[in-house]
């Protein structure tokens, strides 16, 4: 019988072990798993004082946040952030904006050269139309004489698709890193989208997109106005963290993206790892943030869709 070498003895050790390894039962060989929840919650914060003044100032310890009324730790909180913005600019083009178009596009335009040729570099700006279809006009860009050129080739006619065109246009938003923003120029309610209001707004928070309806009526009383399609608007607006406007056109109008421009730039991002929530069947988690010691209002998302159990996958944004 030949010599067996050292080497060969090592071989044939490290041979069996391996075989007696595999003879193991997989869940022997791994200690107890520990899934951890480790998705951030991102929100987008406004403040207010009682006049209605944006305050830009505070400081992490003047916030606190609530997860279904649990306290939460903030992880994550920037002061006028500057993380760059994605906006979708939503044009009501149905029939009943014929008159008013011409003007909000004039303001649209204006809006544009605010935020892309005066703004952030790394901000874009995608534009959709909307009537009985939704038409994505433009993807998200930089190039102002391409928006302003193809804004000018809009025309009114049909019905309204608006929830059809937050839902689209939140499925897009969602992808992109940063800021989500949606600014919506309609004259009132919708009237022929597949999807309803409560997918769009469920659409528009998994997006983390920021609502801004801006509202141009042009029939003044009560009685010619679509109060429902109104309120709805606000109810989206409430749900995301923005706020509704009601201008008239031309100066009013004008104000009013200045008006909104302001926020963006003014807006606190504040995010927090959930913790201690317990698991629930409801995927919509209520979030409350306040600012202690202040008479100040604050503006953000009531909450966020999670995964049916969050103690084990986390929330899904």
């Amino acid at each position: 019988m030949g010599r067996i070498r050292p080497q060969e003895v090592i071989s044939r050790s490290i041979s069996a072990l391996i075989a007696l390894w595999l003879t193991v039962p997989l869940g022997a060989q791994q200690g107890p798993t520990i899934r951890v929840n480790v998705r951030l919650v991102r929100s987008l914060v406004t403040v207010k004082d009682a006049n209605g003044q944006l305050i830009g100032s505070l400081n992490k310890n003047d916030f606190s946040i609530f997860d279904n009324d649990v306290k939460q730790d903030i992880a994550v909180f920037e002061r006028q952030t500057e993380q760059p913005l994605s906006v979708a600019m939503l044009v009501d083009t149905s029939g009943s904006t014929r008159i008013e178009l011409r003007y909000e596009l004039d303001s649209v335009s204006k809006f544009f050269k605010a935020l892309i040729v005066e703004g952030n570099p790394d901000d874009r700006v995608a534009l959709y139309s909307f009537n009985w279809q939704v038409t994505l006009i433009n993807n998200y860009t930089r190039r102002f004489a391409t928006l302003d050129q193809r804004l000018k080739l809009l025309k009114a006619e049909g019905g309204t698709s608006l929830y059809d065109a937050i839902y689209l246009a939140s499925r897009e938003l969602e992808l992109r890193e940063g800021r989500h923003v949606m600014v919506l120029v309609t004259d009132g309610g919708d009237t022929t989208s597949n999807k309803d209001f409560h997918q769009a707004l469920e659409a528009a928070q998994l997006a983390d997109a920021v609502l801004y309806p801006v509202l141009v009526v042009p029939i003044t009383n009560d009685a010619g106005r679509n109060i429902g399609g109104e309120n709805a608007l606000t109810t989206l607006a409430a749900g995301t963290g923005g706020k509704v406007f009601t201008p008239a056109v031309g100066a009013e109008l004008d104000r009013a993206f200045e008006d909104i421009l302001r926020e963006l730039r003014t807006q606190y991002l504040i995010g927090y790892y959930p913790k201690d929530v317990p698991p629930t069947k409801d995927r919509f988690h209520n979030l409350k943030i306040n600012v202690t010691g202040r008479n100040l209002r604050v503006v953000a998302r009531s909450g966020y869709y999670g995964d049916f159990d969050d103690s084990t996958t986390g929330p899904r944004r």
